[in-house]
């Protein structure tokens, strides 16, 4: 779209393990050890930009925050991932990266949840501005693939464990794979505790690289969407996993939560479930309806939650903030 973009990304360990590339082609790209180190570089960076924005879980956040909020040139953004998990630590005594007297000083705030969560931000936090910038997907990326014997299975899950994801995974996943022996599950995700009793019709993936996502759903007749009763609370939640199978064209089952029906239709484009039966019912649909449900859902997903989509939204949001009356009359006034 003709904008330069600068990144700035610390530099720790379990990211450069995982990371998906050192540089590319779109995006200016430096990673630093300290924000002491290339403090005075980033600043000079984002003194000349149009947007300057950091984000939730960045190291060092509140520090780097309250540097790029003394300038006053660029619009001043805060793009939080997990805003149920931030006002959560706020609460109970803080966030590392960001404070609460930090939200009311962005000229924009962003959520990866919706809903009533922005209301939340503005009535309470004072956020001159808060949007949603949901998850979204590259469809040059994810399309379905060959089907992979690694990852050939009737239904999957993946997702990092998470004690408060527990009892959702053994409910509409682990359940059901003990009541169907004759069924083939998948489990992907790290951190899971590998001497627990596992059913033996359930393979276990410690980590899907990106790369490979795509031959992940492709190869799985149905995947499970689950979401951490935080998010779940709040609603308006769309996990970037569930654009990621539907553009690869695989049958989504998920749990219920507020707003699910804003981005697909339940029954239409995906199903809904809450209980180990309802997993049966679905494992038990003809391929040619699962088919159905994914053609649905894939075209829904292409028209309206791709990175393009997503990326006009931003640029009409920056656009709404720098029209905003009066935004910046304590920096330059």
């Amino acid at each position: 779209m003709g904008h330069q973009v600068h990144f700035f990304e610390r530099d720790v360990p379990y990211y450069r393990s995982r990371r998906d590339f050192e540089q590319c082609t779109y995006c200016e790209v430096t990673f630093y050890s300290d924000w002491a180190q290339v403090k005075k570089h980033a600043l000079e960076v984002a003194e000349k930009s149009d947007v300057a924005m950091t984000a939730s879980y960045l190291p060092d956040g509140q520090q780097i925050s309250d540097d790029i909020l003394d300038l006053a040139r660029p619009l001043r953004v805060f793009y939080d991932l997990d805003t149920p998990v931030t006002l959560r630590n706020l609460e109970e005594g803080g966030a590392t990266y960001v404070r609460a007297d930090q939200i009311s000083e962005f000229d924009l705030v962003l959520s990866f949840t919706g809903g009533k969560i922005l209301r939340e931000l503005e009535h309470r936090y004072g956020a001159r501005m808060a949007r949603p910038l949901y998850g979204c997907v590259d469809p040059d990326v994810y399309a379905r693939v060959a089907a992979s014997p690694e990852f050939a299975c009737d239904l999957s899950y993946m997702g990092t464990y998470a004690p408060d994801r527990e009892a959702k995974v053994e409910k509409l996943f682990l359940d059901p794979a003990r009541r169907n022996r004759n069924r083939q599950f998948v489990l992907a995700g790290p951190m899971y505790p590998w001497d627990r009793e596992w059913p033996e019709n359930v393979r276990r993936v410690e980590h899907v690289s990106p790369d490979d996502h795509a031959r992940f759903y492709s190869s799985s007749r149905i995947t499970l969407n689950l979401t951490r009763p935080e998010m779940a609370r709040w609603g308006w939640c769309p996990s970037g996993r569930f654009f990621e199978a539907a553009a690869c064209g695989t049958p989504i089952i998920t749990d219920w939560w507020e707003g699910l029906d804003q981005f697909f239709a339940p029954g239409q484009e995906l199903q809904t479930v809450s209980a180990a039966e309802h997993v049966e019912c679905a494992l038990a649909m003809t391929d040619a309806d699962l088919r159905a449900c994914a053609k649905r859902a894939r075209q829904r997903t292409l028209d309206e939650h791709t990175g393009f989509s997503r990326a006009w939204q931003l640029l009409r949001y920056f656009e709404e903030a720098r029209s905003a009356p009066a935004l910046r009359l304590e920096k330059v006034g």
